[in-house]
């Protein structure tokens, strides 16, 4: 397997952009952040590190520190996350250059993230990159990843229903966001960035890049964008067999 795909050029009726991992890379602070919560409420940081990316920490916290599972201590503790560790975050290659093209053109895209609206606008602003017409965050839905109701959610905030979700691009880095992206029925591109290769492709996404310098804007018209996926992971029977 390597990624040698030939380009495609794809046009899709909105996008939809999972955040950490997506289009920002905090692992470093979320490590760092789950050590001192992980402290703070008993429970062994690494135990909360093994499931955590891509997953809400209100649905961790039912599991692991039921007493602390309410949005009041969960908005708090993510929106200190860009304060104090901002630093340990960087922007996915090519993430800015896509949001700002997509931007200039008016294009249909929204961001559907586990984070919470403190922690997600906390990284934007922290990192200057644009802030969305269109957000789900962790307090938009009763479920979370890998449940599908966000993006069930994200194609309804684009003015779309379940009926086009295939023609409609979902951008994730972690397995449950996979799954979730695609059980609201979206195509779905999975960027190598916080899981090995292996735990992406177990998750059965219908593209599989490095980053997301892969994925760039090629023109949009009234209701639907152009992009070109180049330097996809080529396997026997992988990229083109999923289209």
């Amino acid at each position: 397997m390597s990624y040698t795909a030939p380009p495609q050029n794809i046009t899709f009726k909105g996008l939809l952009f999972d955040m950490d991992g997506t289009i920002i890379d905090s692992t470093a602070a979320v490590e760092k952040h789950w050590h001192t919560v992980g402290n703070e409420i008993g429970v062994d940081p690494v135990v909360i590190l093994e499931t955590s990316h891509g997953r809400r920490s209100i649905d961790m916290l039912k599991v692991l520190a039921p007493e602390k599972a309410n949005w009041e201590y969960v908005r708090h503790m993510e929106g200190l996350l860009p304060k104090l560790h901002g630093e340990d975050a960087v922007e996915i290659p090519g993430a800015r250059a896509l949001l700002d093209e997509l931007i200039a053109a008016q294009a249909p895209w929204a961001i559907v993230t586990s984070g919470t609206v403190p922690l997600v606008t906390g990284w934007l602003d922290r990192l200057e990159l644009p802030h969305p017409e269109h957000l789900v965050t962790a307090e938009s839905v009763e479920n979370g990843k890998p449940d599908p109701a966000c993006y069930e959610l994200g194609l309804s905030r684009l003015g779309l229903d379940k009926a086009v979700s295939g023609e409609v691009l979902v951008l994730e880095d972690s397995p449950a966001g996979i799954a979730s992206g695609k059980a609201a029925g979206c195509k779905v591109i999975g960027v190598v960035t916080s899981h090995t290769l292996e735990q992406v492709v177990a998750a059965g996404p219908d593209w599989i890049v490095q980053d997301l310098r892969s994925v760039t804007f090629v023109e949009s018209l009234p209701g639907a964008v152009t992009l070109q996926i180049s330097n996809a992971l080529a396997t026997s029977g992988y990229t083109s067999a999923h289209l």
